[in-house]
This record gives structure tokens, sequence and C-alpha cells, in this order.
């Protein structure tokens, strides 16, 4: 068989955000540059099967849960036999959308694209073997591996993808289940969680810990368990798991070690997600994860090897979009000698949950472990036009600041539009801007965006 040889100055391995904007980067940098998928699909699994279908899905919940928020609706239910490509009708359109324009882009930045199954042969080459066997040989001065994770599959939960789903394959059920079991209480158990109640679902939650999305303020992640509680849901935290198993004729079977016994049309684990490296031969090139089971890297993005870099879900939290994209761009700039800015630490963290939640800076534990005394100031949507309006009265906006009421540490939100409202917030964080500036600024009237003066009223008047 005859093997083709090609050199490049970069060669990024993966499609995704991070791939996306490593291989523009290099490109725009005037270099040779090729990106490597191995799906037949481009843009990786935050397109394909995480970040666009689950968005999908959720707009048309929220237009079930809006219809229900209507006294003549309120009884509002899917029929049983409800087709799930019904409920994600516009993911073709939306993915046909995106795929042609990162093709473009890719394109008009004259990259070449590759699809195969990348793996090293040293740190400066890789064997890609082709659609129908035939194995190209690419040398190149730089690689950045952005191939993004997969689910973690515990070995005591069966997946088949029939009746007991991943968070891949969750979406390719024929049709809504009466019932569904959610096992964990991270960002993707949550919004699938929440999605799936609002459209009628009867979910169940079990985590092993207290509450869900512990990483975030408790104050929203109350407001959004009593929410899903309000929809019809059951949160059960701190629950070890026994086993799950289906019991071949209608229901999957949830047994926690408490001897509560749990049963579901369908269960979905969502037990985390893990460096997706099978298969590159990471060993050849001096490369090896680490025990967290991602790809170690510095401050540069430089993993073990000197000139391969790692952008991404592939290098751990925190695992956004956003920042994938923006680490992706700096390896590829730290990869040429290009000099950057310092990476901010203030990355907002979006959860597309029913309510939305989001967060920049500290929560209120961290400022009070980091600072001891803080100033916090609250404000409730139901206190807000726009929120009585839109009958988005659960919401909330909480602003945290230091002892003098003055510098603005961190800012968090809950309630549909809270994806939106945060970056108010990231902005007066990045220009270093006083909590004064929310009493300052005028916002149009009536918009969520005014809980900020409401909320920095209270702190002003704690001085």
């Amino acid at each position: 068989m005859t093997i083709d040889i090609f050199d490049y100055d970069v060669v990024v391995i993966g499609s995704g955000p991070a791939g996306q904007k490593a291989a523009i980067q290099a490109a725009k940098s005037r270099q040779r540059v090729a990106i490597i998928e191995r799906d037949s699909l481009f843009g990786g699994a935050c397109v394909h099967r995480g970040t666009i279908p689950s968005k999908t899905l959720r707009e048309n919940a929220l237009r079930v849960n809006h219809m229900r928020q209507n006294a003549a609706l309120a009884n509002f239910q899917l029929d049983e036999d409800t087709e799930m490509v019904t409920l994600i009708d516009r993911l073709d359109e939306v993915l046909k959308s995106h795929d042609s324009y990162m093709r473009q882009q890719i394109d008009r930045n004259k990259i070449e694209r590759i699809h195969g199954r990348a793996s090293f042969v040293d740190n400066h080459t890789l064997a890609v073997t082709m659609v129908g066997g035939k194995v190209n040989t690419l040398r190149a001065n730089n690689i950045i591996i952005a191939t993004g994770s997969y689910p973690r599959k515990p070995d005591n939960i069966p997946i088949d993808h029939e009746h007991i789903f991943d968070s891949d394959s969750i979406l390719s059920m024929l049709y809504l289940p009466s019932s569904l079991t959610v096992l964990g209480g991270g960002v993707i158990a949550s919004e699938y969680a929440s999605i799936f109640q609002a459209l009628g679902v009867k979910v169940t939650m079990i985590d092993r810990y207290p509450n869900p999305l512990g990483f975030l303020d408790k104050d929203m992640t109350d407001t959004f368990v009593s929410a899903f509680e309000a929809m019809g849901g059951t949160w059960l935290g701190s629950e070890e798991l026994e086993k799950v198993y289906w019991d071949g004729v209608s229901q999957v079977v949830t047994e926690c070690k408490s001897g509560k016994i749990i049963t579901s049309q369908k269960l979905l684990c969502a037990a985390g997600r893990v460096a997706n490296v099978d298969n590159l031969d990471l060993d050849k090139a001096g490369l090896a994860l680490n025990e967290r089971g991602v790809m170690p890297v510095d401050e540069h993005l430089t993993t073990q090897a000197p000139n391969i870099f790692a952008a991404g879900d592939v290098i751990g939290p925190p695992s956004l979009a956003s920042a994938s994209m923006e680490q992706g761009r700096r390896a590829s700039c730290n990869a040429l000698g290009i000099k950057t800015g310092q990476f901010s630490q203030l990355i907002p963290a979006g959860i597309y949950s029913i309510p939305e939640l989001s967060s920049v800076g500290l929560t209120e534990d961290q400022a009070k472990q980091q600072y001891g005394e803080i100033t916090v100031g609250r404000a409730r949507f139901s206190e807000v036009a726009r929120g009585l309006i839109s009958g988005n009265t659960e919401g909330m906006l909480k602003i945290i600041a230091d002892k003098d009421a003055k510098k603005i540490l961190g800012v968090t939100v809950v309630g549909e539009g809270a994806t939106e409202v945060v970056h108010v917030g990231h902005m007066a964080m990045l220009c270093d801007a006083d909590v004064d500036i929310f009493v300052e600024s005028t916002f149009n009237f009536p918009t969520l965006a005014e809980a900020y003066r409401i909320a920095a009223l209270e702190i002003l008047a704690q001085r």
C-alpha cells in the first residue's frame, strides 16, 4: 500500500470548538494547517450530540412550560406516543446551517480538512487512517490535541442505548418516555432532568451529593430544585447507588443502598465525561493522561511534549464551549510564539436547565473563604416588572461584594435569561468597576437587567 506523506506547520486533531479556533488562528498566522476529524460530521460532539441538540430540545420544552402557565392550558400534556423527532424538529436545519458556516470558515482560511482517525507515530508525526483503510502520514512542527470528551461509563450501570442511555445517546430515543431516572447532579444531568420534566416526563434525579450543581451558590441550587419539584420532578440527594438493571419487560430498576427502589421507563446516566484519547497512541509521543483522566497542560496549554498542545474538554474543567474556543486560539498562539494577554479567570458559566443558571467570579461561600467578611445584595425577579410580565418570578440575581461594599467579587443569576443577564456583571468585573456602576447606570424598562440596580442598592445600604 502506498503511504503518502504530507508536511504542515500545524495539525489540529478534532473539529469541535477548541479545534476550530486553534486551526483558524494558525491559518490567520499564515501557517499551513490541517484539521483532522474522525466523525463524518464536522464540529465535534458539542455540535452534533451535545450543546446544539439539547438546547434545541430545550426550546420546545420551554414552549410547553409556558403554555402551562396559561390557566386555560394548565393541564396541557403531550401525547404519550410523541416522537422525539417532533421535539427537535428544527435540529436538522440548525445543524446544516451551522455545519455550512463552519466549513465555509475553514475553507475560507485555506485549512485542509481531513476525514480520518489519527494516532501518534512520534511527537512530530501522525498516522491517519482514512476511510477505506489507506494510511497517510502527516508531519508537523506543532500538533494541537482538541479531541474533546465522551461520557463516563460506570461499571455498575449497563448502558445499552435502548433502555439505559448516556448523554450522547439520550436523544436517540424514538418516543418521549413517560418516566425517566437521571443519575447525577452535574450540569448535563440537571439540564436534561429539567428539560424532560418540563415536557411532562416524570423525572427522578438521584445523586450521592446532597445538592445538585454543588459548585454554585446554594441560593441558586435551592431555586433550581424548588422549580424542578414545582414542575413535578423528584430530587433524591445523598443516595448511594447499589445497582441498575432493565427488568426485561417494561422498566429500568434503580436500587439505592438506602433501600429505595425507583422504577422508570428509561434511564439517563450522566456520570461525567472523560478525555477522548482512545487510539491516539499517546505514549508514542511521550504523553499520558493524569490521575484525573485528562490531558495535563501548563499555563501555556503545553503538554509533556514541548511542541504538542491541548485545549478544550480533553484538558478538563471548565469544559465550556466558550472557554474551549479561547483555549484553542491561545494554544495556536503559544505554539507559534504569538504574544497573548493573560487568560482571564473570569469565565461566565452558563447552565441551560429550566430555569437557567449562570455565574461569574466567586460564589458567596468562596468569597467568604477568601475574603472573610463580604457584602451581598439580592434582587428577586418577582420584584422586577419584566419578571412579573413573563412569569419568570422564581428567578434571582445576586451580587457578591467585598466588606467595603464596593469591589464586585461575583455575580450569580438564576431564572430564564440568566445566561444573557450575567454578561452585564461580567463586563463590570472585567472593567474593575465598583458596585456603584449599577446604580448610576440607566437600564431599559422593563428588563431583567434592572435587577442589578436593586441588588446594588441593597449593597450600598450596608456601607
